[in-house]
């Protein structure tokens, strides 16, 4: 017997550990469905169901696994210190912005940075400053403010 021949069960379980291990090295709140899944599968193996019927359960577990998975963090979010970490747009409400292509018909072109956003509002001529006050699909919506002073 050399070191490969465990039956299968083993295999399930090895993976279900190398899947858990791997979810803590690389934190995505995916892969530990999966060994949750290969675990199942694993347990279930002892009962001597065949290989082919292990890989069915184990699709079937996986699918089931995610899917719940995903509906339990869409009703319990994970609290951040920074929420708006990965909504590029949402972190520029309230930010000035120059005008770069006039908002005619409520559709114009702002400067962000060294970027340039759609943004809708109020008509505005080019090289006006607007404000920020939200996002709706990518898409920026501005307000006109009041002239800004000269920068030193």
């Amino acid at each position: 017997m050399n070191g490969f021949d465990l039956d299968p069960e083993w295999w399930w379980l090895i993976g279900a550990a190398i899947l858990g291990i791997a979810e803590i090295l690389m934190p995505g709140v995916f892969l530990i469905w999966l060994a949750a899944a290969a675990a199942v599968t694993g347990f279930a193996a002892l009962l001597g169901i065949p290989l082919a019927f292990q890989f069915g359960l184990f699709a079937l577990l996986s699918i089931a696994a995610v899917t719940f998975g995903r509906r339990w963090y869409a009703d319990h979010p994970v609290a951040s210190s920074d929420p708006l970490l990965n909504d590029r747009a949402a972190r520029l409400v309230g930010e000035t912005v120059l005008v770069v292509t006039a908002i005619e018909g409520g559709q114009g072109r702002v400067k962000v940075g060294d970027g340039v956003w759609n943004a809708r509002g109020l008509e505005t001529p080019a090289g006006a400053h607007v404000r920020v006050t939200g996002t709706k699909s990518g898409c920026l919506i501005v307000e006109p403010i009041a002239a800004l002073p000269p920068s030193n």
